[in-house]
């Protein structure tokens, strides 16, 4: 096939790419901009566009299809040549379905969870060779790419997104899939700049779980209540197979999975949400043909998904961290999970605000009590960013007040921020990073080693 993608440089994008050329496919792409690691990724695969910005002439009939990105717009001018041609369109999670329709497609979806899910899965699989496609939405130890696809693999395995698909095509993500084996981790409203009410929101994975047909299989997680009352509808004509947290115990910082028939299993993840992320893996693999103690042998293993609850630095008396937590109830889960691993330490959690919805002052109110574990808990968030997305402005009284935190310290300066990481004063100390973004440039290795030095 000739493909052509329009905004290649995105995260899921580059991947799909890299992909199909992979599988000997003619790939062609464009964009207005490319970040790293796409930049140097694509320019490893000779995939590289030649020039930044669209150009009419990379649109012509010897294309089989078109993958559009999200960072397109309506207007794009190659976008509308392909139109004018009558070339086929795919959004990206619309061209993974025509690539995967004759195989049994897995689909994990939640609010949160959903990548660290998929990387259990694929690490298990990965672990007993077991042959399958997939998207995953983070890097991962011992694969090369976020994507795979072959003509030979009997299962495809799709991080699940309820956002929207490409600018031309408003259905979410995960309905595209049409998924076979489906799991829900968690609803917790998000994306309020397309889903404004929480109903709205909540719509999108009645829809999905309602798709799932009757010979399919539904696994979710029970001790959410709004995933738990969906799945009680009579719309539902799929297998239920509930989950919620295994047997376990921390000890020295450890945590260990409690096993009934064999060995206690030690294992690199912590916090509840991740034991209940690996339950519903564990019932994902069952479905996969996969058995309790093959599972166990594997995940023992896995060390987690690239920015989720990522071990940046370790030592006697300094552990810090770095996550993906940017949403209120990742930011909960995610604070919890570090407070009760570390329960003698003073623990620093420092979030950055920087997506639409955590920016705006009406969602804010959402965050409130949580970042109550932490000792001290930080927010920053950089007043260029609300401009560029066009929102009102946030006070930094109005931030505390939201969070419910008098003790809160806001900063609107990353230098600022860096600086008073520095100088907490502890013997023995543990800091949380928090972010989908970058905290405008902290590099949060040379940080640690700030700190320890």
């Amino acid at each position: 096939m000739k493909v052509h993608f329009i905004a290649i440089g995105g995260s899921a994008m580059h991947n799909l790419a890299i992909a199909l050329h992979k599988k000997g496919d003619v790939v062609t792409g464009s964009d207005d901009e490319i970040f790293e690691p796409s930049n140097s990724r694509l320019d490893l695969h000779g995939l590289l566009p030649s020039k930044m910005g669209w150009d009419e002439a990379n649109i012509h009939q010897n294309l089989d299809c078109i993958v559009l990105g999200m960072h397109a717009r309506e207007d794009n001018p190659e976008l509308l040549k392909a139109k004018e041609l009558g070339i086929t369109i795919y959004s990206y999670p619309e061209f993974l379905y025509e690539q995967t329709k004759s195989k049994k497609r897995v689909v994990i979806g939640g609010s949160h969870g959903k990548t660290s899910i998929t990387a259990m899965i694929l690490h298990v699989l990965h672990h007993h060779k077991i042959n399958c496609d997939y998207m995953v939405g983070a890097q991962l130890e011992g694969f090369d790419t976020m994507v795979r696809l072959t003509e030979d693999a009997p299962i495809a395995i799709f991080e699940g997104d309820e956002y929207l698909s490409s600018p031309i095509d408003r259905r979410p993500k995960f309905h595209l899939y049409q998924a076979d084996i489906a799991l829900i981790s968690g609803i917790a409203w998000d994306h309020i700049n397309v889903f404004p009410t929480f109903d709205s929101y909540l719509e999108q994975f009645r829809i999905f779980v309602q798709q799932i047909p009757a010979e399919g299989a539904l696994i979710y997680c029970e001790l959410d209540e709004n995933v738990k009352e969906l799945c009680k509808s009579p719309d539902v004509h799929a297998t239920l197979y509930p989950y919620g947290l295994p047997k376990h115990e921390i000890s020295n910082g450890q945590t260990l999975l409690k096993v009934e028939e064999g060995e206690d299993v030690l294992l690199e993840v912590f916090g509840e949400h991740n034991l209940a992320n690996m339950e519903g893996a564990r019932l994902i693999c069952q479905q996969l043909g996969v058995d309790q103690h093959q599972f166990l042998k594997a995940i023992t293993s896995f060390k987690g998904a690239s920015n989720r609850m990522e071990l940046v630095h370790r030592s006697d008396n300094f552990v810090m961290y770095k996550d993906f937590a940017h949403s209120p109830s990742k930011v909960i889960a995610t604070t919890k999970a570090v407070r009760k691993q570390f329960p003698e330490q003073k623990f620093v959690a420092c979030l950055e605000l920087h997506t639409f919805s955590s920016l705006n002052e009406e969602f804010l109110r959402e965050y409130k009590n949580s970042m109550d574990s932490a000792d001290i808990a930080m927010v920053y968030y950089n007043p260029h960013t609300i401009e560029h997305k066009k929102l009102a402005p946030l006070r930094m009284e109005q931030v505390k007040e939201a969070f419910g935190n008098n003790n809160l310290q806001v900063y609107t300066d990353s230098e600022e921020v860096r600086d008073a990481l520095l100088n907490i004063e502890s013997r023995i100390i543990v800091i949380l990073m928090m972010t989908s973004g970058n905290f405008d440039g902290i590099d949060f290795v040379k940080l640690a080693d700030d700190y320890v030095g």
